[in-house]
């Protein structure tokens, strides 16, 4: 099994390198509107942005912004298969421009937008970000009427493309069974509050001495790629940055393509496969010793687990995960300038049934010396799938 991963450094309001209705997932955190390390990046784009900073027009410039990143999200639509997601992770902003101290909602402007696009808005996701940094009181300090509430999470937008997904293909079901989570994976993952996610700073101080990317972490992106994409599906971000989320969907068995403005971080997306690959492969392993351990916590409370994974016999709750298996990145290269191709470690054979012993006992209920009748095996749909690329 092999999977590609693509890095185009353009503007990303521009997708047409990507055809209508060729990705299956979405996943980005743009910059976000009215964070001030994002001002120079949005005037670029748009000098009446500039403009409305300079004279402290703060929903103007907030209009402006949004109205870029719109852009961006008509394209994620089009490139989108029908049933396809997007999910969206962005902070709101606080900023004082003229001495008036305002709340700017990002994730409802972003909301509203992919609303008027066509997409249908889905459970969204609290991300309560954990932070080694001190509190920061906002306004008036101890004192009330003045003081203001310290903004510590962000959202995970989530929005589907038209109807559900159809998975009526034999290739795409049999994918769609072995992509399966594990039952406490899923009790965890589908929460709509995220605790135990520590944040990364929105910053990075680059060779040249700016701040480039806004980055989340790496576990966020592999959750989020496991729970809305098969294995062998494509993620695009068009908001790349330092790569985190091409190495995520290395890490889950996904294609990815990403896009990204600044070609200075192409060093950082190809570096070397040692910094980053064996951290990808750890992670999806790490699944299988996660289940083992719960497997045996609920052992020794007595309770029992009725099914079992056909590929690593260890039991598990629903039938629904008995097909499981979770792709091992083995090796990545880099085949063209700014493209990676990552290849796995070889599925676990399901084990073969046993035959039985060369003159035993016959099978039970069966009388000797007669024979069972035969009746015809179900007729099974045979296929095959070329992982190759």
């Amino acid at each position: 099994m092999r999977t590609r991963h693509r890095v185009v450094f353009q503007d990303a309001a521009d997708l047409s390198f990507l055809d209508a209705e060729s990705v299956e997932l979405v996943l980005t955190s743009p910059p976000y509107p009215m964070i001030a390390m994002w001002d120079q990046a949005f005037s670029r784009r748009d000098r009446q942005v500039a403009s409305a900073l300079r004279e402290g027009d703060g929903w103007q410039a907030f209009g402006r912004m949004h109205d870029a990143l719109d852009r961006v999200w008509r394209e994620a639509h089009r490139v989108l298969r029908p049933g396809g997601f997007a999910c969206i992770v962005v902070g709101d902003a606080v900023r004082s421009l003229r001495g008036r101290f305002a709340l700017y909602p990002n994730h409802a402007r972003i909301l509203q937008a992919l609303l008027e696009i066509g997409f249908t808005p889905l459970p969204s996701i609290l991300w309560r970000k954990q932070t080694n940094a001190p509190t920061k009181f906002m306004g008036s300090g101890m004192y009330p009427a003045g003081a203001y509430v310290t903004l510590e999470h962000e959202h995970i937008l989530i929005a589907r493309k038209g109807a559900p997904r159809d998975f009526t293909a034999i290739e795409e079901k049999r994918r769609r069974h072995e992509s399966a989570l594990f039952w406490e994976e899923r009790n965890g993952w589908y929460s709509d509050v995220w605790f135990d996610l520590k944040g990364t700073r929105q910053e990075r101080l680059s060779a040249s001495g700016r701040d480039r990317s806004g980055a989340f972490p790496f576990e966020l992106a592999y959750r989020l790629i496991c729970m809305h994409t098969i294995r062998g599906d494509t993620v695009l971000d068009p908001f790349l940055g330092t790569g985190t989320t091409l190495r995520a969907a290395a890490a889950a068995g996904r294609n990815s393509v990403g896009c990204e403005i600044e070609k200075d971080l192409r060093a950082e997306i190809f570096a070397d496969p040692a910094r980053w690959l064996p951290a990808a492969r750890h992670r999806a392993a790490s699944r299988l010793e996660e289940h083992r351990s719960f497997v045996a916590a609920r052992r020794a409370s007595g309770k029992t687990m009725l099914h079992e994974s056909r590929r690593y016999g260890f039991p598990v709750i629903t039938r629904q995960e008995s097909e499981l298996w979770i792709p091992l990145p083995a090796a990545a290269r880099r085949e063209a300038e700014d493209l990676w191709v990552v290849s796995y470690e070889e599925p676990p054979a399901p084990p073969a049934a046993a035959a039985p012993p060369a003159g035993g006992p016959a099978p039970p209920g069966r009388l000797p010396g007669r024979r069972r009748r035969r009746h015809p095996p179900p007729r099974q749909a045979s296929f095959t799938w070329d992982e190759s690329g």
